[in-house]
């Protein structure tokens, strides 16, 4: 093979990285899944070097250049109506230590997005219980644990404006059924109180990857933003 033939691992990337970010605005696919798929309709069956594929940084930075681009009109208030139901349900779960994570916080997250929760307590299963007492109906999975170390429990359910009881509870549930369409997605992971120390540093950017109650109301009551430093 001639060197010209040779694709530039640079533009390649580039490449991944921008379709992936179409099928994530419009699709709502996960950051893995999408950078899957782009990566084969771009190359096939090629085998593909790690120097090829971009990260998740990349990726999110194509996300906000296309919803800039194409949704610039509806992205914002969508956000707004997630980080508004983020507060309150961080409100109602205070006692527990909840944290933001994911597409709500970083403020690329679309119609497709649900709203993910971490919780930090000397006993995780009194989330469960809370839950249940005011009568949320949850299903039990387990996602893996931020730091790589096996699973935690993890509490979802579909939000209808059902929890908590409140009053803007219900006039935000019928602005998201206007807005979206559809039910929103809660998931809240569990981890036990020590695990909260490691959860909060700041990454080489200075970028946090969670937010708490008091940061997430900043950003919900302010215009669409980077999420807050440490």
């Amino acid at each position: 093979m001639s060197r010209r033939n040779i694709p530039d691992p640079t533009r390649v990337r580039e490449e991944i990285a921008q379709a992936a970010a179409r099928m994530i605005a419009e699709d709502g696919a996960d950051y893995a899944t999408a950078k899957r798929k782009a990566a084969r309709q771009l190359l096939g069956d090629m085998r593909v070097a790690g120097e090829w594929l971009p990260d998740n940084d990349m990726i999110e930075e194509e996300v906000r250049a296309y919803q800039a681009l194409f949704h610039a009109d509806s992205q914002p208030r969508i956000l707004a109506l997630l980080r508004r139901l983020a507060v309150l349900a961080m409100e109602d779960l205070a006692s527990f230590r909840p944290y933001l994570v994911g597409a709500v916080l970083n403020g690329t997250a679309t119609e497709h997005s649900d709203v993910y929760l971490q919780c930090f307590c000397d006993s995780p299963k009194d989330v469960a219980l809370h839950l249940l007492n005011a009568g949320v109906d949850f299903d039990t999975s387990e996602s893996r644990h931020f730091a790589g170390r096996s699973d935690v429990e993890t509490l979802s359910f579909l939000w209808r404006g059902q929890w908590p009881a409140a009053r803007e509870c219900r006039t935000l549930a019928g602005e998201v059924r206007a807005e979206l369409g559809a039910p929103v997605g809660i998931h809240i992971a569990l981890y036990d109180a020590i695990d909260e120390r490691g959860a909060v540093r700041a990454d080489a950017s200075g970028r946090v990857a969670r937010a708490d109650l008091a940061a997430v109301r900043a950003l919900s009551t302010a215009e669409p933003a980077e999420p807050p430093g440490p």
